[in-house]
């Protein structure tokens, strides 16, 4: 069993808790253990680093020492929690006199970073670490006909890593399609939705928010798959807004890219979260399951 310092995040307490259900359940599933943090701090968010980028890389780095002590990588749902946990390791092993200015405030807590815990996204963890192909293995109950979109948002690949392909990922696609739906292409999959932008500036969100919609209805996709809890709440519970702002009539279903995992190998959906959401998920999944053509001669 592959073991990872699980780091749920803020968001995966209280508005994401169905993502953090899912998670554990596709990974048990899958042979991977997520062994949460004990005593987990926020990351900062994306606004914290624009306030005190010392203080925020603090915090980060108190989350990897933790990790480090119990010598694991760390594993993170949330895509903005991963940006800051990923650059905050590889920021401080490139500055030693940063590193050892916050070891100074880590020291009150007995914690020392070392850079030692790489840091993955938990989509990373499913499509690298454990494999489409054992992945595809598992999978019991293929979601055959249903078209998703799957939404990679800005932060999973932005800043780029490596020589990660930033302009023409495929991963999610292939992790859809793993699953045994049919991933579509649409233009905007890539593009930012607002993020915290609604609480600063409603309609420059909405707006950014109408146009993925848009652009994953255009492309005739049944449901959009996201795999980032703020991502999600933009897509899902401001369609409502968009379509009062916009006049549009948009009726999408937007899930965790774990919710589609688990659906898929057998996993009943209440135990994967389903049935919280606003747009109800399984009448989609239904209504692709019921068109799908039966094989020939049956």
């Amino acid at each position: 069993m592959k073991t990872y310092a699980y780091f749920p995040g803020c968001s995966l307490e209280k508005m994401a808790r169905s993502y953090h259900t899912s998670a554990l359940e596709t990974c048990r599933v899958l042979g991977v253990e997520l062994r949460e943090l004990e005593d987990w701090n926020c990351c900062g968010a994306t606004a914290y680093f624009h306030v005190d980028e010392l203080l925020a890389y603090t915090l980060c780095a108190r989350n990897l020492a933790m990790a480090e002590q119990q010598k694991l990588p760390v594993v993170a749902p949330c895509s903005g929690c991963y940006k800051n946990l990923y650059f905050t390791r590889d920021h401080l092993n490139h500055d030693a006199d940063l590193a050892e200015h916050i070891n100074e405030a880590l020291a009150e807590d007995n914690l020392k970073f070392r850079g030692d815990s790489p840091v993955h996204h938990l989509i990373e963890v499913f499509v690298k670490d454990v494999g489409l192909p054992a992945l595809k293995a598992k999978v019991t109950h293929p979601l055959k006909g249903l078209r998703v979109a799957p939404y990679y948002g800005c932060q999973i690949l932005r800043p780029r890593k490596d020589k990660e392909d930033v302009e023409q990922p495929r991963f999610f696609e292939d992790l859809v399609a793993a699953c045994g739906a049919e991933p579509v292409h649409y233009p905007l999959r890539l593009t930012c939705c607002g993020g915290a932008l609604i609480i600063t500036n409603r309609e420059a969100a909405l707006s950014l928010v109408r146009n993925l919609l848009q652009s994953a209805v255009q492309a005739k996709a049944a449901v959009i798959v996201t795999a980032c809890p703020l991502c999600q709440v933009n897509l899902e519970c401001y369609q409502k807004q968009v379509n009062k702002e916009f006049g549009t009539e948009f009726h999408v279903p937007v899930m965790y890219f774990t919710q589609l995992v688990g659906l898929a190998m057998g996993i009943p959906p209440k135990r994967l979260g389903i049935g919280s959401e606003l747009v109800a998920v399984m009448p989609a999944i239904k209504e692709a399951r019921e068109t799908e053509p039966s094989p020939a001669g049956t």
